[in-house]
C-alpha cells in the first residue's frame, strides 16, 4: 500500500507543472515570417536562436501562413519577419496582419494587447525600404496595443542580400540573434510583472 501511495505521489508531482518561488513561468516567443529566397527564413532561424538563449524561453517558428489563432494568443511575444517588396512588407505578411481581425478574431477585445512585438527584414539593396518595412510591421503591432521593442538595429534586425552582400552575413545574423534575445528578455519582464 505504501509503495502504491508513493508511486501515485511521484506520478502526480511529475505530471503537474508548478512553479516554486525561485522558478519563473516559461516565456513563449512566436517567430513568424515569409520567405521565398530563404534569406528571411535564415534571419528567422537566427532570431529564434537568440530567443532560445534566454533561460526559460520556448520558441515557436512558423511561416505566417501556418500561424493559428492559438499560436498568437498563447505567445507572450511575436517577432515578424518579411522580405522587402516594393519598399513594404510582403503581401503574405500583410494578409497575416489582416487575418488578425478577419480570421483570428483579435478585435474588439485587442487580444494581442500587452504582448511584446518586434520586426526584422531582408532586402536586396542598402536602401530598398527595409526600415519602412519594419515600421509598417511595428505600426500593425502598435495598432493592436502591443509593446514594441527594437534590437539588432534602430527598428529591428535587417539584412542586405544582393550586390556586395549576397545572402545573410555573420554581422546580420548576429543582429537577428540580438533581436531575439532582447525580445525574450523583455517578454520575461512583462510576464513576471503581470503575474505579481
Amino acid at each position: 500500500m505504501r509503495v502504491a501511495v508513493a508511486v501515485c505521489f511521484v506520478l502526480l508531482a511529475c505530471a503537474s507543472p508548478s512553479y516554486t518561488a525561485d522558478q519563473e513561468p516559461a516565456v513563449t516567443v512566436l517567430v513568424a515570417y515569409h520567405s521565398l529566397s530563404g534569406n528571411t527564413e535564415k534571419m528567422a532561424r537566427e532570431v529564434a536562436t537568440g530567443a532560445k538563449a534566454v533561460l526559460g524561453t520556448r520558441v515557436v517558428l512558423k511561416r505566417v501562413g501556418e500561424v493559428t489563432g492559438p499560436d498568437l494568443f498563447s505567445s507572450d511575444a511575436l517577432i515578424v519577419g518579411s522580405p522587402v517588396y516594393w519598399s513594404n512588407m510582403a503581401g503574405e505578411v500583410k494578409t497575416f496582419f489582416d487575418n488578425w481581425q478577419l480570421k483570428f478574431g483579435v478585435f474588439p477585445e485587442f487580444k494581442m494587447r500587452n504582448k511584446v512585438g518586434a520586426a526584422f527584414t531582408t532586402g536586396g539593396q542598402v536602401s530598398s525600404g527595409k526600415e519602412l518595412t519594419m515600421l509598417t510591421i511595428l505600426a500593425a503591432m502598435l495598432g493592436n496595443q502591443m509593446i514594441v521593442v527594437s534590437g539588432g538595429g534602430a527598428f529591428g534586425a535587417s539584412a542586405t542580400t544582393e550586390g556586395d552582400s549576397p545572402g545573410v552575413d555573420e554581422k546580420e545574423a548576429a543582429s537577428a540573434r540580438e533581436l531575439g534575445k532582447r525580445v525574450a528578455e523583455v517578454a520575461g519582464v512583462v510576464k513576471r510583472g503581470s503575474v505579481k
